[in-house]
């Protein structure tokens, strides 16, 4: 049975409703079967085209061009997005040019849209070929979803289940012309590797086995939803003090695969990269077996996972703190980006400040050791290091916390607490 319309109409019935289906439209074979056949579909919703100029083909003003015409013929609308692709990009020119390609894609989506591509049965398989040599577990063997979250909208692969040979009859049945990518034969890239030299011999042996690969894909799925429900049930008792985190104990509880498994899903809930194999073994056997008083740290990519006490943190990679001004004039608002806050006086007066107390310029800086603070209602001062202990607060953080001083006093600690009264008064300028 060869591919039509039909193949469609199962999966949009299948798929949420969709504001606008949005094609990610290259110009080559797949994609523009995959937008003539929705343009040919009884009942479509709107349909916008959009293609991504990578600049890095010398025809790729030509594939514009293309694009546009094909676009008007089937009166469909056309946006151009163009990206820049470093080719000395250390995760490859590959990785690169997808994460860029997905960058703008997802930028020009609306709340509720659908990005449809056009990846079909073969890039199925030679995703799980890929994934095999990478050593990937089942979330990798499970290649690509049919359906994902995207953005504010959505992504969809209607054509999974349909070989190149059937987009390919369907083209030439209805004289659709395409662009030859002339980077597909380029032997250097993997996966062209695998298209050109490997699968072919595969096959030659094994007829069935790029259908076979897909079905490793749908078995490894199917197994990845049971780990996925496993880890969230794991995760709700492995809470932590804050929501944000995973308590150490508990996850020491469970068997080593099923660390693993909740440590995938968590770092996942959290928009994060997973770590390489190497790293995710440093996190089970230095990060949680460390000592309590020791404040081990793993990093990959753009990712640390630390511990404090009980607590498992994951974050993006910290930035060095910002350079503070040398001082804030309270009649004014402060930005600081970098730390997500801004400085504001109506803060200082949430805490009990008096208004006169928050006019005079205070100096800004960064702990550095030793400071103290009188706390209201204690006779004694208090030392910041002993405070921010008591309060639980990571010790990674305790440097990105704007001090405020005044004649050498510290009145407050942004976001966290406010000196007494008496001290913001003895401290007040001189006149």
């Amino acid at each position: 049975m060869g591919f039509d319309t039909s193949h469609l109409d199962d999966f949009l019935r299948s798929a949420p409703p969709a504001g606008r289906l949005c094609v990610a439209f290259s110009g080559g074979l797949d994609s523009h079967v995959l937008l003539h056949a929705l343009v040919n579909r009884a009942e479509t919703p709107p349909l916008h085209a959009l293609h991504v100029h990578h600049g890095l083909q010398e025809d790729a003003e030509d594939w514009v061009a293309h694009c546009q015409s094909v676009c008007e013929a089937l009166n469909v609308p056309l946006d151009v997005l163009r990206v820049s692709v470093d080719p000395s990009a250390e995760q490859g020119l590959e990785a690169a040019a997808r994460e860029a390609r997905y960058a703008a894609l997802v930028e020009r989506l609306h709340p509720g849209d659908f990005l449809l591509t056009a990846h079909h049965l073969d890039d199925q398989a030679e995703t799980v070929l890929l994934q095999l040599m990478r050593g990937a577990g089942p979330a990798g063997l499970a290649a690509m979803p049919r359906l994902a979250p995207l953005g504010t909208g959505w992504l969809g692969r209607p054509l999974l289940g349909v070989a190149r040979t059937e987009l390919e009859a369907y083209a030439r049945k209805n004289g659709l012309q395409w662009i030859e990518d002339p980077s597909n034969a380029d032997l250097r890239f993997d996966r062209n590797y695998l298209r050109h030299e490997i699968l072919p011999r595969l096959a030659d042996r094994w007829p069935a086995v790029t259908r076979n690969l897909v079905t490793v894909a749908q078995i490894q799925a199917d197994s990845l939803a049971q780990l996925d429900a496993l880890a969230r049930e794991d995760m709700e008792r492995c809470r932590g003090s804050d929501p944000q985190t995973l308590s150490v104990s508990a996850l020491q509880s469970l068997r080593r695969g099923r660390r693993r498994n909740l440590l995938r899903l968590w770092l996942l809930d959290k928009g994060l990269e997973t770590p390489p194999r190497t790293r995710m073994d440093s996190i089970l056997e230095t990060v949680l077996d460390a000592a309590e008083d020791r404040e081990p740290c793993v990093r990959w990519g753009e990712v640390e996972v630390r511990r404090y006490r009980d607590d498992l943190y994951a974050t993006p990679s910290l930035a060095p703190a910002p350079t503070l001004p040398a001082s804030w004039q309270p009649d004014t608002v402060l930005p600081i980006p970098e730390l997500g806050i801004e400085l504001d006086a109506q803060w200082l007066m949430r805490q009990g400040v008096d208004t006169r107390d928050c006019r005079a310029p205070f100096v800004l800086a960064y702990r550095q050791g030793g400071e103290r603070i009188r706390l209201p209602g204690r006779a004694h001062s208090s030392a910041l290091k002993a405070l921010m202990q008591e309060a639980g607060i990571p010790p990674w953080e305790r440097d990105r916390v704007p001090l405020l001083f005044r004649n050498g006093r510290l009145l407050a600690v942004w976001g966290l607490w406010c000196a007494d009264a008496a001290e913001f008064q003895d401290s007040a300028p001189k006149t």
